[in-house]
């Protein structure tokens, strides 16, 4: 079996495997969180956030995606010499992003935290957030440097480790300091962040030295110009994308405070409800994103390397299969935490108000899922502007949505409505781009229905445990195995199969070879 048309396949189940463990500590860790600070801070934390987004849009998010399909490009056409020097641009672009985010931080924290955040509360974590962003682009773009040449062991292992240092140290420092003030906690919890983020970027680079040690670059190469304006092309629309929607995202983040409030809560509640909602319930949502984001990372620079060589047929044939794994771990993973979540997100956070607005935050969440895979994709395909389109549409949607609704009715219309067409659209756009023809009934309706049916069941047999007073991890373990059994039978039944998904390029090549042979024999 040919490595390359596999590779696509182990990256993605390598990275899952990892991702998975790491989304598991990464969702431990704000359980404990959660419990150590209360709502209140886990809001004020919630805050930040999306401010460090805009940062990380600004100076990363443009860069890595530049360097991953870019490295890859290269890296197949055996460009050695321009592979190493892609990464160097990529470093001083990044310090030059960043000096003058550094600069206005330090100028106007004040203004920024009391007039655009609402609650000078988040000034000093904002100011820890400066560090945190260097060394967290310095991570990524090694980290896509790796993935471009196809080798994703060493940085997920880095990844894993980097989860947890992070829990250890929030964890810990939230812990032995305990602080009153909620802005405190902030901080300390940014600063545990700065401290994983040392152990990660120093690790990929140190990693990154050693692999390059004693190789040799632009012998027997022709040299490569004009690599500035290349990243620059992939880079800008990219950057600008991720920079508007985190915006739009900031805004619904600083407006749904407020419109509850204007409902009748007081601030604290406003924040507590804000901060139950997008620091409990949508991570437990997103559970299931630790595919979603290892499938994106190992899509972009597979799909470089097929249009750098003109294989449309195999682009198409990898497009087909990304969106058929996301639907075959999404919905049912949705699924089932759609129908416990509720008693999970009282268990593990003590919140019994977690499962409030659980339905339509899981369509949300999973449409999001799909738009992600389509919008590496189109990243992969070279169609970065066209992404954006879509992206600024949406985003401009949403807050629309937010900014006419009332209290969280309007945010949670909006997330579905503005979700489902960012999806259509960026299918459409790929499917002119690349001929795609897909296979609906394969890749969303059999993986609908078999989740549906065993989230149904699940249901029903995890109240009658209930009634039974069955113990917990009991009622968990017979729920997941049975609505897994339930779900691959259904799946068999409408001739979908799962499990044959990562042969999937085993079966045609094994074919082709029998074919030629016969080919041969007959000659």
């Amino acid at each position: 079996m040919n490595d390359r048309q596999n590779s696509l396949t182990r990256s993605t189940l390598l990275l899952t495997a990892v991702g998975l463990v790491a989304q598991l500590l990464a969702f431990f860790y704000r359980v404990c969180l959660s419990r150590l600070v209360g709502a209140e801070t886990m809001g004020l934390y919630q805050l930040i956030m999306p401010v460090y987004s805009i940062f990380l849009s600004i100076a990363v998010t443009g860069l890595t995606v530049a360097i991953s399909s870019l490295t890859a490009s290269y890296d197949a056409l055996g460009q050695h010499a321009a592979v190493r020097r892609i990464l160097t641009l990529g470093f001083r672009g990044l310090v030059l992003l960043w000096m003058p985010i550094a600069m206005a931080v330090v100028l106007f924290s004040g203004p920024i935290a009391s007039l655009l955040l609402g609650d000078e509360r988040t000034r000093l974590g904002l100011m820890l957030l400066l560090p945190v962003l260097l060394l967290t682009g310095v991570e990524n773009l090694t980290k896509h440097h790796f993935y471009g040449m196809g080798e994703v062991r060493l940085p997920a292992a880095v990844e894993l480790g980097e989860q947890f240092v992070r829990t250890a140290a929030v964890l810990g420092l939230v812990w032995f300091f305990l602080p009153e003030d909620p802005s405190v906690t902030v901080a300390l919890i940014v600063l545990g962040m700065l401290i994983s983020e040392v152990f990660s970027s120093s690790s990929l680079t140190l990693l990154r030295k050693r692999r390059e040690r004693g190789r040799t670059y632009g012998r027997e190469e022709r040299p490569v110009t004009g690599l500035a304006s290349q990243m620059a092309r992939v880079a800008i629309p990219v950057a600008a994308t991720a920079l508007l929607g985190n915006l739009m995202a900031s805004a619904n983040s600083i407006l749904i405070p407020r419109k509850l409030m204007a409902v009748g809560l007081t601030e604290s509640e406003a924040m507590s409800q804000f901060g139950v909602v997008f620091g409990m319930t949508v991570p437990l949502l997103n559970l299931p994103s630790a595919f979603i984001g290892a499938l994106c990372l190992a899509i972009v620079p597979r799909l470089s390397q097929c249009q750098a060589k003109k294989r449309e047929r195999e682009c198409r044939e990898k497009i087909s299969k990304a969106i058929l794994a996301a639907s075959v771990i999404v919905l049912p993973a949705t699924a089932f935490l759609v129908t416990l979540g509720p008693d999970l997100g009282e268990l593990l956070f003590q919140n019994e108000t977690v499962g409030d607005h659980l339905l339509p935050l899981a369509v949300g969440v999973v449409l999001g899922s799909y738009e992600s895979v389509l919008a590496s994709v189109l990243n992969g395909i070279g169609k970065q502007i066209w992404s954006a389109a879509v992206s600024l549409l949406c985003g401009a949607l949403q807050l629309v949505f937010t900014v006419t609704g009332r209290g969280l009715d309007g945010f949670l219309i909006g997330l579905i409505v503005t979700s489902a067409l960012g999806v259509l659209l960026r299918y459409l756009l790929i499917a002119r781009r690349t001929g795609l023809r897909l296979n609906f009934f394969q890749a969303f309706s059999a993986p609908a229905l078999g989740a549906l049916l065993s989230g149904l069941c699940v249901h029903l047999l995890y109240m009658a445990m209930g009634q039974q007073n069955s113990p917990m991890a009991v009622t968990l373990f017979c729920c997941t195995a049975i609505g897994l059994f339930l779900y691959l039978v259904t799946l068999w039944m409408m001739d979908v199969h799962p499990l044959q998904l990562f042969h999937l390029t085993r079966r045609r090549v094994s074919r082709s070879a029998r074919s030629t042979t016969r080919r041969t024999e007959n000659g």
